[in-house]
């Protein structure tokens, strides 16, 4: 099974290979020659071994400080540090190398200006100019460095004000300490950094919030700064006095425009008090609606299905006054005897509300505790959504949660789970939920159930086209024994329409004519979705925009040969097998991969997974 793993590594590999067409041109060899005359000029140390000459190869012949791709054919690192060179930083002759990804001059003698060009070095993610005679404001153009993670200017002259680079949203370090900056600080995702010291400068104003990861030794030397972390607090704005009558005028007049806003910001509080009290009002009689106003009939419905599994009690609509709905409790011994008044009468809590329906906790008066599903807007019948209900309910695995009741009228449908006290994945990876520690070891044991779960699910419903339909980790919640339950499976229909969880090229529009091809489909999605909970495992990151944004980031990374630094830091630092999680990476990358056709199977993931597992226990043991 192993065998299988080490394959997909020799691919990516080999697909690394591939992509590979030509090395750097003599144009790029030109520059790189020009950007070495203007940054040590006169300067030839007479190594032989020195190269940066337009006769010879930077990579082949090993140019100094230059270290290249693994097929060695492009420039990815310039490293010169500690060479006393003198000269200026030619940025737009070093872009020219367009994969190069860290340039390093620290502790030389270079000057003048860091030039806009820097821009053009778009793959750069590691960017040290420290310990040099630099000059002038830092430019703008470094906002367009998307890859960029590291940012080091310190020990410079360096002057203007600090340039806005919260565009870089994957910066983790900005060191600009000892320079001659001034103005305020600007916006940065401080949630991200890791490293940040703007102290010894100019700068003044108050000090943005830092979320309390960066002490005053970060900002101490800047005389006009105030607010955390710094001792001083920033004095209150001082009030202009007032001068002539024409002055005068102007401040009452303002005074009255304040006066009326003021007048109608009450206004519109009190109005939105008044609907959250209605709102209050509706909730605390459970989940009943404006739109369904419901009258109870407590008599036993005389129909019975499936062997007396299933009792059934009557709801008549006050609007239609004909027709009928009904709640059907599965057998199950958490809800025996439980009737509709019941869930109506008891107190529903408000725990989360998404873009089709809302999810009540319910406190039963036995003390019973019930997660209630409220379904909106699905354009599906009653016989059509009873149906599904029930073939779902006939295909059982332990690590997917059973419905065990629902109801279905011509306006919404309800579906009634048992409540699970230790919450979902996705606040045990975010919030350290509970106090649990999520090691590598659990994620991984976490991630083998779910798609084996999901595996499982697939194959026995596979003829019917139902698939989970909207994998994602606030969905896998936590039963007692803190082991992973997949939630409302079966509970979203991917169709023309609705298509917000898929890869962008997951599209049904070329297919309406082949259900097939549209149930294949919905399980690839369901593969898609797996991936994307694979990558927040292992990077720890929150998942936006559906994943896409998650998923170009990692292939970023890897392009850059930045493969590490994806994991995340909980992981690396509790010494986590890079070789297994890179493996797991790898399974995650193909399950997101943009052609549906080209994704591997729940089951063939559900393998690999379990051997990765295997083998992580294989070698835990052999420590031993």
């Amino acid at each position: 099974m192993m065998d299988r793993v080490y394959f997909w590594e020799v691919f990516m590999a080999f697909f690394l290979l591939l992509s590979v067409t030509s090395a750097e041109t003599v144009q790029v060899r030109e520059a790189l020659v020009q950007f070495m005359e203007k940054l040590a000029p006169g300067n030839n140390p007479g190594d032989e071994n020195w190269g940066w000459n337009i006769s010879s190869d930077p990579c082949i012949d090993a140019w100094k400080g230059i270290s290249c791709d693994k097929s060695m054919q492009f420039v990815k690192k310039i490293v010169l540090d500690q060479l006393n060179f003198t000269g200026v930083l030619d940025a737009a002759s070093v872009c020219s190398a367009k994969n190069l990804a860290v340039l390093s001059l620290s502790n030389n003698n270079v000057s003048g200006m860091l030039t806009y060009d820097i821009s053009n070095c778009t793959r750069l993610t590691h960017l040290y100019l420290h310990g040099n005679n630099f000059s002038g404001n830092l430019p703008g153009s470094l906002s367009r460095l998307s890859n960029l993670k590291r940012l080091v200017v310190s020990d410079n002259g360096f002057s203007g004000g600090i340039p806005d680079i919260s565009r870089v949203s994957g910066l983790l370090t900005f060191l600009a300490q000892n320079n001659q900056f001034d103005g305020v600080i600007p916006k940065f995702e401080f949630s991200n950094l890791e490293e940040f010291n703007v102290s010894n400068n100019n700068l003044s104003g108050s000090i943005p919030d830092v979320e309390g990861r960066f002490n005053a030794s970060s900002f101490l030397g800047n005389p006009g700064l105030c607010g955390k972390p710094l001792p001083n607090t920033c004095p209150p704005p001082v009030a202009e006095k007032k001068g002539s009558s024409s002055k005068m005028y102007l401040i009452y007049l303002g005074y009255v425009l304040i006066g009326l806003i003021l007048v109608s910001l009450i206004a519109l509080k009190v109005i939105r008090k008044n609907k959250r009290k209605e709102k209050k009002e509706i909730a605390k009689k459970g989940l009943q609606t404006d739109a369904m106003k419901d009258k109870i009939i407590s008599s036993t419905s005389s129909e019975s299905k499936r062997g007396g599994n299933i009792s059934e009690y009557s709801i008549t609509s006050v609007e239609s006054g004909m027709g009928s709905s009904s709640l059907v409790v599965l057998s199950s011994p958490v809800v025996n005897g439980l009737k509709f008044e019941d869930l109506l009468r008891s107190p529903a809590e408000l725990i989360g509300r998404g873009r089709h329906g809302s999810l009540y906790k319910v406190t039963l008066n036995s003390g019973v505790t019930l997660a209630v599903k409220r379904i909106r807007d699905w354009d599906i019948s009653r016989d059509d959504f009873k149906k599904r209900v029930h073939i779902i309910d006939q295909v059982k695995h332990p690590n997917v949660m059973p419905i065990i009741a629902y109801y279905c009228s011509s306006q919404e449908q309800l579906v009634v789970y048992e409540f699970q006290q230790n919450g979902s994945l996705f606040r045990l990876l975010h919030g350290s939920e509970n106090g649990h520690l999520f090691d590598w070891g659990s994620r991984l044991s976490v991630t083998a159930r779910i798609a084996e779960a999901l595996a499982f699910m697939h194959e026995g419903l596979q003829g019917d086209g139902i698939a989970h339909g909207n994998l994602k980790s606030s969905n896998i919640l936590l039963n007692n024994g803190m082991e992973p339950c997949i939630s409302e499976y079966g509970l979203s229909v991917v169709n023309n329409q609705d298509s917000s969880f898929l890869a962008p090229n997951d599209s049904f529009q070329e297919n309406t004519s082949s259900p097939v091809n549209n149930m294949s489909n919905a399980f690839k999605a369901d593969v898609y979705g797996l991936g994307i909970l694979l990558l927040e495992l292992l990077t720890g990151k929150l998942v936006q925009n559906n994943g896409f944004d998650l998923g170009l980031w990692v292939n970023s990374a890897i392009r850059e040969e930045w493969t590490v630094e994806v994991f995340d830091k909980t992981l690396i630092a509790e010494g986590a097998s890079e070789e297994r999680m890179v493996n797991l990476l790898q399974i995650a990358l193909k399950c997101i991969n943009s052609s549906p056709e080209e994704r591997p199977s729940m089951r063939e993931v559900s393998v690999i997974i379990n051997s990765i597992k295997e083998y992580e226990e294989k070698s835990l043991s052999s420590e031993a």
